[in-house]
């Protein structure tokens, strides 16, 4: 079994990045000033937006539709740039890809971990992702002493796209257009509601479970006091991109300026655009639309049909959206906690956790 797609990769083709919407844009962004060089090709699955409530099977059906879409498209990397889809379907889409694959929750994990003093780190996400438990077993492989505080915060999500909807000047720098709005006071009350009780857990670090969080950063930061690090995996991600590139020989000549492409399953093309714009705080050009059942179809070319997809996926715990669950704790019989005789487990390379195939 494998996607469909080139296995001889060039310095000039693009990178393929994907989300469920325009939160992975936050990925994006950060991936164009790192390197401006680099031509992208983004997917927004906006038509079956958002992921979060929907079962891991299901999202790891999405998530390998497009990266076989993206594969045929001929990118020489792709990046899962939502939360939940690299929950899902990462370890898949690296045994079947072509191309190095990476996600979002490693390069998060691994900025958290550095960022943390007392060792008590807090993760907001959407409800599969919180459920998988995926950030804590990053976090833990790379320091085991570390606790991990978790809730379910999908309600974010719809605060960021209607706080999008609500400006409408895309052209000013990234959040300063869109931060004000979301002082509103219902959005602020939702916010407390889910931060309040995460708050008192003592975290010192909050690590933001989902790309569209960067975008209430100063909301959600103004809750949980100035002294708790909030961590975006975006940045990290990005820096994880031009490793990968650089190990491997295919960072882009930079001869030729780079041209972008923006491209979703939903009809409408004027709010992609003007969304997509907003969060990258620059305009974008011509917007495409990719047929859902036509991508129903590639996807099923590499032979994993949803059936297959329902067989391999987890059997996760449901947990209430609002309530914390504590993924991870010391050994408190421990006096010095349980890797004080040992060394913690070595965090691998971006290249050696990129998976690919090539």
């Amino acid at each position: 079994m494998s996607i469909l797609g080139d296995d001889t990769a060039t310095n000039d083709q693009p990178i393929g990045i994907f989300d469920s919407g325009i939160g992975g844009m936050t990925v994006a962004r950060e991936v164009m000033q790192l390197l401006p060089n680099e031509k992208m090709i983004y997917f927004g699955d906006t038509l079956r937006c958002p992921y979060g409530p929907r079962s891991l099977a299901e999202v790891r059906t999405f998530a390998i539709q497009i990266a076989t879409w993206l594969a045929n498209q001929g990118v020489k990397m792709i990046v899962i740039a939502c939360n939940t889809a690299t929950a899902a379907a990462l370890d898949v889409i690296q045994e079947i890809s072509p191309v190095p694959v990476i996600g979002v929750i490693e390069p998060g994990a691994r900025a958290a971990v550095k960022a943390t003093k007392n060792k008590i780190i807090g993760v907001i996400g959407t409800q599969a992702t919180i459920d998988s438990g995926e950030y804590s077993k990053r976090i833990r492989r790379i320091d085991p002493r570390i606790t991990v505080f978790s809730t379910a915060t999908p309600r974010f999500v719809e605060i960021v796209e209607q706080g999008l909807r609500l400006d409408r000047n895309p052209l000013e720098e990234f959040m300063a257009p869109v931060s004000s709005i979301y002082v509103r006071p219902a959005f602020q009350e939702i916010a407390r509601d889910y931060l309040d009780s995460l708050k008192r857990c003592n975290i010192d670090t909050l690590v933001l479970g989902c790309t569209h969080y960067p975008l209430i950063a100063p909301m959600i930061s103004s809750i949980v006091g100035s002294d708790v690090q909030i961590i975006s995996s975006a940045e990290e991600t990005a820096r994880d991109v031009l490793a990968i590139l650089g190990e491997s020989g295919l960072l882009a000549s930079g001869d030729e300026p780079p041209t972008h492409r923006f491209v979703t399953t939903g009809t409408d093309l004027l709010d992609f655009k003007m969304l997509s714009s907003a969060v990258l705080g620059m305009p974008i050009g011509a917007t495409e639309q990719v047929d859902l059942a036509d991508l129903v179809a590639l996807g099923q070319t590499v032979g994993l049909a949803a059936a297959e997809t329902e067989d391999m996926a987890m059997d996760f715990p449901c947990h209430a959206a609002g309530s914390i669950t504590v993924l991870s704790t010391p050994d408190e019989n421990s006096p010095t906690g349980p890797a004080a005789d040992s060394p913690a487990p070595q965090t691998p390379s971006p290249a050696a956790s990129a998976g690919s195939n090539a």
